[in-house]
C-alpha cells in the first residue's frame, strides 16, 4: 500500500521497491545457508561481525546492480528491511553494552562509509509486540523454503525477544520513526499503519 500511494504521489517511474535479503540475487547464497544453519544451528553459531558481512554483501551487490542509477538519479528507494535489521538482530547477540556500540558503529561505517551504499532518509520501526509477533509469525511460510519451517533466527524465541527489546533501544537512540501496530490489544489494519506512515512521510518533505 505504502509503494501505491508514493507512485500516485511522485510518479511510478520516481519510486523502486527493493527487500533484503534479496533471494533471488546469487549474493543472497551465503545468507540462504546462514539462516538454514548450515553454519551452525542457532543464530549465536556466527558472531555479530561475520553474520553481518554476509547480509552487506546481499545489499551491496544489489544497490550496485538493481538501483545505484535509479538512486543517484533522484529516485525514491523503498526497501523492506535494510542495514537497520543487522542492527537490531546482530546487536542483539552481544550482551556487554559497550561492545555492543562499538558493533553499531562498525557496522553504521561499512555500510554507509566504507562500501558506500546510501544511508536511509528514513526509518520506520513498525512495533508489533512481542507476543503479538509471534502468533502472527507461526502460519507464516519461509520466504527461503516456501514452506512454514522457520530459520534459525525464527526458531529461537528467546533471540527473538531479545532482538525486539533492542529494537526498541536503537529506535529511541537513533531517533527512528516508531509506528504502534497494535492498538488496545488488538492489530491496527494496513490502511491504518499505511496511513500514519504516509503523514511522516509528507510532514519530512519526501
Amino acid at each position: 500500500l505504502l509503494y501505491e500511494k508514493l507512485c500516485e504521489i511522485k510518479g511510478r517511474e520516481k519510486v523502486k521497491k527493493i527487500s533484503f535479503p534479496n533471494y533471488e540475487s546469487k549474493a543472497s547464497e551465503p545468507v540462504k545457508m546462514y539462516l538454514a544453519g548450515e553454519f551452525g544451528e542457532k543464530a549465536d553459531s556466527v558472531n555479530a561481525y561475520a553474520a553481518s558481512v554476509l547480509f552487506s554483501v546481499d545489499r551491496f551487490a544489489s544497490f550496485k546492480t538493481e538501483w545505484e542509477e535509479f538512486y543517484n538519479n533522484g529516485g525514491i528507494v523503498l526497501s523492506d528491511r535494510y542495514t537497520i535489521s543487522n542492527m537490531i538482530h546482530q546487536a542483539s547477540k552481544i550482551k556487554d553494552r559497550e561492545e555492543r556500540e562499538k558493533y553499531l558503529d562498525w557496522l553504521v561505517d561499512l555500510e554507509w562509509n566504507k562500501i558506500g551504499i546510501p544511508e536511509p532518509d528514513l526509518v520506520f520501526f513498525l512495533d508489533i509486540p512481542f507476543d503479538v509477533s509471534q502468533k502472527l509469525m507461526q502460519n507464516r511460510k519461509n520466504k527461503i523454503t516456501g514452506d512454514k519451517v522457520k530459520d534459525i533466527h525464527e526458531q529461537d524465541a528467546e533471540y527473538l525477544r531479545n532482538a525486539y527489546n533492542i529494537a526498541k533501544e536503537l529506535a529511541i537512540k537513533y531517533k527512528w520513526n516508531i509506528v504502534d501496530c497494535v492498538e488496545n490489544d488488538k492489530l491496527r489494519s494496513i490502511e491504518e499503519i499505511n496511513g500514519r506512515m504516509m503523514e511522516i512521510i509528507l510532514e519530512e518533505g519526501i
